[in-house]
């Protein structure tokens, strides 16, 4: 009689099935697995313990043994092996970890992929926390991230110093100040010119206000501390939002200063470190400009294109470039004489 095709897979598939199962009864089920914990030995049984025995039992029970079988005591021919198996055994059944692991292995014999991985990662993986690494890697990110913005601030401070203009004005209040040094007998000019610098340098820094990126670094600024009072500021923009919708979804309030400034760096897209950045009078005309509201950015948008088209037209290089694309193009080729 011939069987439809989908019989014979589904017999095939049960013979398969069974043949397995009969695998797993016969050979693969065996609950110790030679090479993990104590191999083919029961590790309760090398110490003479029960199951339910207790870790000071066990302890006990160790001692004993180990001086009964010490090598220097017992002078049979497998004293080394015995002495190791029992070591083996009570470092395998003191740790908590891994005799949880070991009586999972004779509870569940089939699942002899499970017990090597369960056996290598004890023996192969990271000894150290994982949340000891991830407190480390963010500390250190810190670090380098403070010290970053500080080496981008002083190098913002020596470009500023080095320009005629900002060390003109600089030395002006210094010397309305009377804090310039003057070289004599108690000073040579290297001291003096040094002392000059440094004063300079402070007066610089105190009068000079650098936003953007190259702002005086803050320390709760870093990833750190950003971590630390994420929960403070998750609920302050909470609050903040309930408070915006109360005020001018609510109530219709009429939007202030601080208010057109967020509306601005939303629609444009700006971080409050980028806004920092723009000269005030720009940023004075675009609040002008009212761009949350209506068509005002599209508007302001296609405004900003047309005079970057006349600003590149008036530009040398791209008249430049223009000619060069007309007279030879892309798809042009030429030989070189």
């Amino acid at each position: 009689v011939d069987l439809p095709l989908n019989s014979q897979f589904n017999g095939t598939m049960g013979l398969v099935t069974l043949v397995l199962r009969l695998w797993f009864l016969i050979g693969g089920c065996q609950a110790l697995l030679e090479g993990l914990y104590c191999g083919t030995n029961n590790c309760y049984d090398v110490l003479g313990v029960d199951r339910e025995a207790s870790k000071s039992e066990i302890g006990r029970a160790y001692r004993k043994l180990a001086v009964a079988y010490h090598p220097d005591k017992y002078k049979g021919a497998d004293a080394k092996e015995k002495f190791l198996m029992i070591s083996t055994a009570y470092e395998v059944l003191k740790d908590e970890e891994e005799r949880a692991n070991y009586d999972y292995m004779l509870d569940n014999p089939d699942l002899f992929y499970a017990h090597y991985y369960n056996y290598y990662r004890k023996r192969v993986g990271p000894k150290v926390d994982i949340r000891v690494v991830i407190a480390t890697t963010v500390v250190v990110i810190s670090i380098l991230q403070y010290l970053s913005w500080w080496h981008s601030y002083n190098q913002a401070l020596k470009y500023a110093l080095g320009m005629p203009k900002y060390r003109m004005k600089v030395k002006d209040i210094a010397k309305e100040r009377k804090l310039l040094p003057v070289a004599g007998k108690k000073m040579s000019k290297e001291e003096a010119k040094s002392q000059e610098e440094a004063i300079l340098w402070s007066i610089l820094e105190e009068n000079l206000d650098i936003t953007g990126g190259y702002r005086k670094p803050h320390v709760l600024e870093v990833l750190l501390f950003k971590i630390l009072l994420s929960p403070y500021h998750l609920v302050s923009y909470l609050v903040w939002y309930a408070s915006w919708v109360w005020r001018f979804s609510v109530k219709g309030e009429s939007y202030g200063p601080q208010e057109e400034v967020y509306l601005t760096r939303r629609k444009m897209k700006l971080s409050l470190v980028k806004w920092e950045a723009i000269p005030e009078e720009k940023r004075e005309e675009w609040l002008g400009k009212r761009l949350w509201e209506g068509d005002n950015y599209e508007l302001f948008k296609e405004e900003q294109e047309e005079e970057q088209k006349a600003a590149m037209a008036e530009n040398n290089k791209y008249k430049k470039y223009r000619r060069y694309m007309k007279n030879h193009g892309v798809g042009r080729m030429t030989f070189a004489e």
